[in-house]
């Protein structure tokens, strides 16, 4: 009933919430991906997943619905790809995330990628974006997913999907308008911790350095007890933290950050991890949304 190749396209929209994005990442016209998305439609008796207009795509209550039954379906597709084709995935998959996913379900990928294939060794390192970019180039990883800047010209890399950064802190924290801005950051080569400090300096607005760790649990530690702020993802904001621009005023002044792109990068391709690599590839792809939607 459903086309697989529909599936994977309508998944792409609903993780990029951008029809062109999602074009680009699978390769397609834009207009094709139009085209999947209404056959899919069609098949599913349903008038829209979708609602667009000149600046926006957001997903309809029945789009939601079908992002659980496509993974599902995707899922089964490739098992039963796997098992008829007699194809088993072996060998050593070097892998890197950023620390953005310590606090999402990135494990749960992870741990349905290893079930599926279990004769893969894969080898986690967690670290921070600008780190893993450099290992990648140093050919110490297989697969790397990280942040990469909205405006960064370099087009290596799968888009998985973008996202805006915010000013997030405790509930209730308030800052004052004349004092500098207490910031909690990742230490350099951090991505967001460089684009905080641009938009602070552009702006002429004093800041002070009020915790720096490599990790996101010390920071969200440091921002729940009410240190200062954080330069975050918006779609990845941890549990008891939150952006300051809903609470009234409680973050005066504070300049707009901008967005960041989520990147899938493949290093040197190895003919033993080459295969394992894209398998990875695509369960990160397929289940994107519930990295940064919840879901």
């Amino acid at each position: 009933m459903y086309d697989p190749t529909h599936l994977r396209t309508f998944l792409a929209v609903a993780q990029t919430l951008s029809f062109t994005q999602a074009a680009r990442r699978l390769g397609l016209r834009q207009s094709t991906v139009s085209q999947h998305v209404r056959r899919l439609e069609d098949a599913a008796g349903r008038r829209r997943l979708f609602v667009r207009d000149t600046h926006r795509v957001a997903l309809t209550e029945d789009g939601e619905a079908m992002l659980g039954f496509a993974r599902t379906i995707l899922a089964a597709h490739e098992r039963a790809t796997a098992f008829f084709t007699g194809t088993r995935l072996r060998g050593r998959l070097r892998f890197g995330a950023s620390e953005d996913f310590v606090l999402t379900r990135l494990p749960e990928i992870l741990e349905s990628f290893r079930r599926e294939h279990p004769e893969v060794d894969l080898e986690l390192t967690v670290e921070l974006s600008g780190i893993l970019h450099g290992q990648l180039e140093r050919g110490r990883h297989d697969l790397v997913l990280a942040k990469r800047r909205a405006d960064d010209t370099d087009t290596h890399g799968e888009l998985v999907w973008r996202d805006s950064l915010t000013w997030i802190g405790a509930p209730g924290l308030r800052l004052e308008p004349d004092r500098p801005v207490p910031l909690i950051l990742f230490p350099a080569p951090a991505i967001t911790r460089a684009r905080a400090l641009e938009v602070l300096e552009a702006q002429g607005r004093s800041w002070r350095i009020a915790c720096t760790s490599g990790s996101l649990s010390g920071l969200v530690a440091a921002a729940r007890a009410g240190l200062g702020v954080m330069a975050h993802t918006h779609g990845l904001i941890p549990p008891g933290l939150e952006p300051l621009r809903q609470r009234g005023g409680g973050g005066p002044g504070l300049p707009e950050l901008g967005t960041v792109d989520f990147v899938l990068l493949h290093g040197r391709r190895r003919p033993a991890s080459q295969e394992a690599a894209d398998a990875l590839a695509a369960a990160i792809l397929a289940g994107a949304d519930r990295l940064h939607r919840g879901g």
